[in-house]
């Protein structure tokens, strides 16, 4: 089928679109332009002139993924436990249990106020009453009524009373009340032989000679049947009962009786109408719609049809065919009818209203279906049947067009088949034409529009094998649609469907209904009850481990059984037993490391599968270590996607048990082998996650926040203990004994092992600032809060490259508090292995590195899994002045009640420390021994957070709760940050995956139109010649407290960005002199900027920002006043050095290769891929000074030139096999360092400049690197900054003296600025910075007295 193969064509390109969207350029070949060149672009290059080439215009678009959405400030949430499919589920389904049919015929005696016409309706029941003795008729027509009824529901119990009295309908509405119990009772009235019922609302029946006719009140009725019931009435003027009805249930139900009650009334006609006595209708003609719908409707239809003259109406009883079998014409019809009356009902009613009558009881809902048809054919006849609920009026719907196609079609069918009964049946096109339409709703269609009539008529075709296939693609497409499609398939009741549709095996269907299930689950879980409860989970299970699927869609039966296991135990019982997890580990075997054929997605499901699964269910988690578990995930950790090492990070952290280790802890007695190995097997997990606790993207260190806080939980005793004898040192032996991080290398290669970023006991105190001996004996703490030379700590030499080596002890940042877990005073050592206590020690410091991560989030995940193990970092900020007295310790007990309040209070340092606040601590005192040590953890909420019971008197007692055994473990699980990850990554499939979204041509058409700017732009600053200098156009005070330390031109618009030493960022737009936005870069202590790039510039750009310390941020939305939003942060220079803090990092961007260069003090030169997120290389800086000066040229991919201390110069190409391509010393005069560098403009890769701090600018041509092609001697021995201009042949250089000079490339000097003093005569303090506009010849400088000038060296127009 046509579509069929659309759908799967559809997937496939949807699956490559999937992996081009989550892996766009990692393919790439460095350097490579990914092109989306149209013809235009071409076109607007031709123009451009030769020498304008795209080339110039990088196609890499980085960091704007979903996940840099807003990855800081909201908390993703899964499906919801309660969505739509709990709104739509049928909450209580309802069986008619019993029916109850009262006929009052009275055959042969006319009631008195009827005078019928001649010929008159006679038929009841389809028989003539008068064509036998009256009560041998009664009883057939009684028969014959029951014979309806039955059709369709014939599980029923049936009652029948014919002519009865009023004690015989009591005793029958009781007896059927008594056996429904709690079911429907349907009460079914003919009153055709007696009075039409009176205004009070009372039906008649007789008296037992039949001499009277006896009024029975609707109420009696109401109080036998009692509820649920539905009845009935066919009889002249029946809307008299249902008024008389609503009034008397209003009435009681303003008293107290139950106002619910589920009643339910379907009458023949209004109040004041008689019922039609035409001949062409059945006496009965509402009972013959409600119990025979097709033959009523086919008779009334041929009477008004072309075909009236040349068919017979006695065919119609003779259409061949069952009524319950699709291929014959009888049962099509039937099909067809019920497809047309529920569509109507759907389009027309509220649907809950529609859920209720249509969904909940198969004879309701067929009743209320035959109901529309009764309204149509007696609307004709001047009768409107009447219904409680009321409903709207359906018979002029234009759906019943379609029915009477259908029905003329098979009644023209009609007498060949008589004829020949061996005739093939044809179907009906009616069904295929129905899914047409829908389809070309889909095309057309959206949330806005109205919604799609046929997706009843959809739900309908899913009972035929024929249609089924097309009919589940076009239902994908339409859930794809989003969460509001979702909703209005669920309220159509597709929901069984689906779920009865796991068990069939045909092949063609696996693909679309996984992708079903998938739209569904994305937005309710509680469907995993349903599913486990059928053996669903089998079906995706078996999918999941076929390998002829496309991975995308496997990826998506991953994601249905995470969804099945999530928090649901019996979930992940039943998918354990069928190996679910040895079929993961399976497939992530079988994909074989970076292996580009590897769908991203597939891998990210799987691992979030298997962590869903083993998440806190310690049989599953046993299963996993026995297969090898995290040897076989943790080559995940090194993929290029961070969603996979997310992922991957958070199923190795579902495998650390945290129940059961940390009461082991408890009982401290002879440790099982079992336990053992499993201690083995959790060290192991952690080993693997060091490795990325420096990841470039803060989703992935989240998680490993989040997994080592599971494992700090499950070990704290030991990592309490080790924290101790880290900051508290009992003798030169204990230190002697303990052993040195640099000892241990984790596996790994190459720049992934972990001991790479944490290499010696001294990188710990550096990264956390001072280190305080916790206890009362102060004699080893200076004053100031450093530590004394005298302490055995300083003695061992483990504060080598601590703050004592350098300045920054004045102000300090932060410090530590060590909250002891004392029992009589006496911190107990476990005897651990050396091995673990090195591993343990490894694993306090990556927690103390994530606690200082440049994420606040992942931050603050850091901070709270230090907590768990009793450290807590007092962060303040930089003070002033240094120096203050240290609180000696002896208030009351710091504690606070185990409660989330007191965690958030431990960790909202921010705001409580805004002034000076030294580093605290404090000496518990003495409480009584306890055993569950659980209850220490609590105490990091100390006291000093908690102002108010400061001046509390030393009671000299603990807090009682420390004391207290029953402290329970659960209150502090739930203090464990939880993961995000899974429903983040859930996210992605309630979001359309079919279509690309419509805001790609706007984006591509922008982008366009840059280009174009652009290469119109470069193609006049290539002819430009620099004349002489302008006025600025713009100058002010920035009111930056230190200076300007960086600036920038955005491209495309008049605006420029400035920050300060203290990371303050200010934006203004300059031909407006307005400022637009100013934001602190972070509000951490250690300050200091180090350069601002613009990040997509052709694109949304972003704004990067490096700090010195190597810390990188990249902001969105930075022009918007308060708007701006961290897209992702991260550490590029990691203390590769052990010990050594960098506090001068060079960094630079590379739009062409997506390429972040950094490097720190004496370090590598570091590649981070931006679009990965990921260190994917470390280049040697072959030489013994440190970097000063690094540029990555922005034309050529891959190419950079680094300036070192010494005064040499190193070229350096990523895509070489030895990477460094030559090496200059052009500054010989006076060796001072590089202060600026950069490319040459034009598309020559070869030459460079140089500038250094003596004064002299050397222009370099690595071809022949011996010396300077040419030198310029622009300022004496001050040369502070150096601008490049990418296009134009211009150059500037800035002094310490307050001068600006522009030269050419030829060396001739263009122009001078110089800065004079103010009117105050203070002198203006040096130039700090140079920048020079992308497209323009438009250059910024920036001074140290926080003066930001804008020079155009052009003729410059404001647009």
């Amino acid at each position: 089928m046509a579509l069929g193969d659309l759908m799967v064509s559809r997937f496939s390109q949807s699956s490559a679109s999937l992996s081009n969207h989550l892996d766009e350029f990692s393919s790439r070949e460095d350097g490579d332009a990914v092109g989306h060149r149209t013809d235009s672009e071409a076109a607007a290059a031709a123009a451009a002139g030769a020498t304008t080439s795209m080339a110039y215009l990088p196609q890499t678009v980085v960091l704007c993924d979903f996940r840099h959405e807003g990855f800081e400030d909201c908390v993703p949430l899964g499906p919801s436990e309660s969505g739509l499919v709990s709104k739509w589920r049928p909450k209580d389904r309802m069986k008619t249990g019993c029916v109850a049919l009262v006929l009052c015929l009275n055959i042969s005696v006319d009631p008195p106020d009827v005078i019928k016409i001649s010929p008159c309706a006679r038929m009841e029941c389809w028989i003539d009453p008068f064509s036998m003795a009256p009560p041998k008729a009664l009883e057939t027509i009684g028969k014959a009524l029951h014979a309806q009824y039955e059709r369709w529901q014939p599980r029923a119990r049936y009652k029948l009373q014919l002519d009865p009295t009023v004690e015989e309908v009591k005793k029958l509405c009781t007896t059927c009340r008594k056996y429904a119990r709690s079911e429907r009772v349907l009460f079914h009235y003919n009153g055709h032989g007696v009075p039409r019922p009176t205004p009070n609302g009372e039906i008649w029946v007789f008296n037992k000679s039949y001499t009277q006719y006896i009024p029975l009140p609707i109420s009696d009725l109401d109080s036998w049947l009692k509820t649920p019931s539905i009845y009935v009435f066919d009889c002249s003027a029946a809307g008299m009962i249902v008024s008389a009805f609503i009034e008397h249930q209003e009435w009681n139900s303003s008293g107290a009786s139950a106002s619910s009650k589920d009643c339910i009334l379907l009458a023949s006609c209004e109040a004041h109408e008689t019922l039609p006595q035409s001949a062409e209708y059945p006496a009965d003609v509402f009972t013959s719609c409600l119990t025979t719908p097709i033959k009523m409707a086919l008779r009334w239809f041929c009477s008004r049809s072309l075909l009236r003259d040349s068919l017979d109406h006695s065919l119609i009883d003779q259409i061949p065919g069952r009524q319950n079998d699709r291929k014959t014409l009888l049962g099509e019809l039937n099909w067809i009818f019920t497809a047309v009356t529920d569509t109507i009902a759907w389009n027309v009613l509220p649907h809950d209203l529609f859920q209720r009558l249509f969904r909940q009881d198969l004879l309701v809902a067929s009743l209320f279906r035959n109901f529309l048809l009764a309204e149509r054919i007696m609307r004709a006849a001047n009768c409107s049947p009447i219904s409680y609920p009321l409903l709207p009026s359906t018979h002029q719907h234009h759906m019943w067009d379609a029915w009477d196609m259908a029905a003329e079609i098979c009644l023209s069918k009609l007498p060949q088949l008589i004829a020949n009964p061996n005739l093939e049946f044809q179907p009906s096109p009616f069904f295929t034409e129905q899914l047409t339409a829908f389809e070309v709703w889909l095309d057309h269609g959206s949330e806005y529009k109205k919604p799609p009539e046929q997706l009843p008529i959809v739900l309908q075709v899913l009972l035929s094998q024929s249609h089924r296939f097309r009919a589940l693609v076009l239902l994908g497409r339409f859930l794809d649609m989003g969460p509001w499609a979702v909703d209005l398939a669920l309220s159509v009741g597709i929901f069984p469907y689906v779920l009865k549709l796991l068990q069939t095996t045909a092949m063609e269907l696996r693909q679309i209904l996984v992708f079903i299930w998938t739209k569904i689950l994305a937005l309710d879980k509680s469907c995993q009850i349903d599913l486990v409860k059928d053996g669903g989970h089998a079906y995706f299970i078996k999918f999941l481990d076929s390998m002829d699927a496309y991975p995308e869609q496997r990826a998506m039966a991953a994601f249905v059984l995470a969804v099945i296991v999530d928090g649901h135990r019996r979930g992940q019982e039943a998918c354990m037993h069928v190996n679910l997890i040895h079929v993961c580990l399976r497939h992530i075997q079988l994909a074989s490391p970076h292996d580009a054929q590897t769908e991203p997605l597939l891998l990210q499901w799987l691992c979030l599968c298997l962590g869903k699964l083993w998440e806190d269910y310690p049989e599953a988690q046993l299963v996993g270590l026995q297969a090898d578990a995290p040897a076989i995930i943790a080559p995940l950790l090194s993929e290029p996607q961070p969603e996979v090492r997310s992922a991957a990070v958070f199923a190795l952290g579902t495998l650390l048990d945290v129940g059961s280790v940390s009461y082991r802890d408890g009982h401290g007695g002879d440790e099982d082998c079992d336990d053992d190995e499993k201690i083995k097997a959790e060290l192991n997990i952690v080993k693997n996650l060091l490795q990325v606790v420096g990841d470039g993207s803060p989703l992935v260190r989240a998680e490993v926040a989040i997994a080592l806080a599971r494992f700090a939980f499950g070990h704290s005793k030991h990592l309490k203990s080790i924290a101790a004898e880290y900051w508290k040192p009992q003798s030169n032996y204990l230190l002697g004994s303990f052993p040195s991080l640099a000892n241990i290398n984790g596996p790994g290669s190459g720049y992934a092992n972990p001991s790479q970023y944490m290499q010696s006991g001294s990188a710990l105190s550096c990264h956390i600032g001072p280190v305080l001996r916790v206890g009362s004996d102060s004699t080893a703490t200076a004053r100031d809060g450093r530590i004394c030379t005298s302490s055995p700590l300083a003695s061992m030499g483990i504060m080598h490259g601590s703050p004592l080596s350098d300045d920054s002890s004045q102000h300090s940042d932060s410090g530590i508090v060590i909250k002891e877990n004392a029992s009589n005073g006496v911190i107990s050592y476990p005897r651990s292995r050396p091995l673990d206590s090195a591993i343990y020690s490894q694993i306090i410091l990556a927690m103390s590195t994530l606690a200082k991560d440049p994420s606040p989030r992942v931050a603050n995940l850091g901070r709270r899994t230090l907590s768990i193990i009793g450290i807590e970092q007092v962060v303040t900020r930089q003070s002033r002045f240094s120096g203050a007295g240290i609180h000696q310790g002896n208030s009351s007990a710091p504690s606070a009640s185990p409660n989330l309040a007191g965690l958030a209070r431990s960790s909202s340092w921010f705001d409580m420390n805004a002034g000076h606040l030294p580093m605290t601590f404090r000496t518990p005192p003495v409480s009584p021994p306890r055993n569950n040590y659980l209850t220490g953890l609590r105490r990091v909420c100390s006291l000093e957070f908690r102002p108010h019971q400061l001046n509390c008197p030393d009671t000299g007692l603990a807090d009682p709760l420390l004391s207290s055994d029953g402290c329970s473990g659960v209150s502090e699980r739930s203090l464990l940050p939880q993961s995000t990850i899974y429903n983040w990554s859930c996210g992605h499939f309630s979001r359309p995956l079919l279509t690309a979204s419509d805001d790609n041509e706007e984006i591509m058409a922008r982008r366009e139109e840059r280009e174009r700017i652009a290469l119109d732009r470069i193609a006049k600053c290539q002819h430009s010649s620099v004349s002489k200098l302008n006025n600025p156009i713009a100058s002010w005070v920035s009111k930056f407290e230190m200076g300007t330390k960086a600036t920038l031109l955005l491209p495309f618009s008049p605006i420029v960005v400035a920050a300060d030493e203290n990371e303050r960022i200010r934006v203004w737009n300059y031909e407006e002199a307005t400022p637009l936005n100013s934001f602190d870069n972070h509000d951490l202590s250690d300050r200091g900027i180090s350069k601002l790039c613009l990040v997509n510039e052709l694109d949304d750009s972003l704004l990067l920002v490096a700090s010195s310390d190597g810390n990188v941020r990249v902001w969105k939305d930075y022009t918007i006043k308060g708007k701006q939003k961290l897209v992702t942060a991260f550490s590029s220079v990691q203390g590769h050095k052990s010990g050594v803090r960098s506090m001068n990092a060079v960094v630079d961007w590379q739009q062409q290769s997506g390429y972040l260069y950094a490097s720190g003090e004496a370090s590598p030169i570091v590649l981070w891929d931006m679009d990965k997120e990921q260190l994917v290389s470390s280049v040697p800086s072959s030489s013994d000074s440190s970097i000063s000066s690094l540029s990555a040229s922005q034309i050529h991919g891959g190419q950079f030139a680094a300036g070192f201390v010494d005064g040499s110069v190193r070229i350096f190409d990523i895509r070489t096999p030895e990477m460094l391509v030559c090496t200059a010393r052009p500054h010989t005069q006076r060796v001072e360092r590089v202060v600026g560098l950069g490319f040459q403009p034009g598309l020559d890769p070869a030459k460079i400049v140089s500038a250094s701090q003596a004064g002299d600018i050397q222009f370099l041509d690595i071809r022949n690197h011996t010396e300077a092609y040419l030198t310029i001697d622009a300022h004496r021995g001050s040369l502070t900054a150096l601008a490049v201009h990418r296009h134009a042949s211009v150059i500037a250089s800035g002094s310490a003296k307050q001068i600006v000079k522009i030269f050419s490339l030829e060396g001739e000097q263009l122009s001078i600025i110089r800065y004079y003093p103010t009117f105050m005569a203070q002198r203006i303090g040096s130039v700090n910075c140079l920048t020079f506009h992308p497209y323009r010849v438009l250059l910024a400088a920036g001074t140290a007295d926080a003066c930001i000038s804008i020079y155009p060296l052009d003729s410059y127009q404001t647009r």
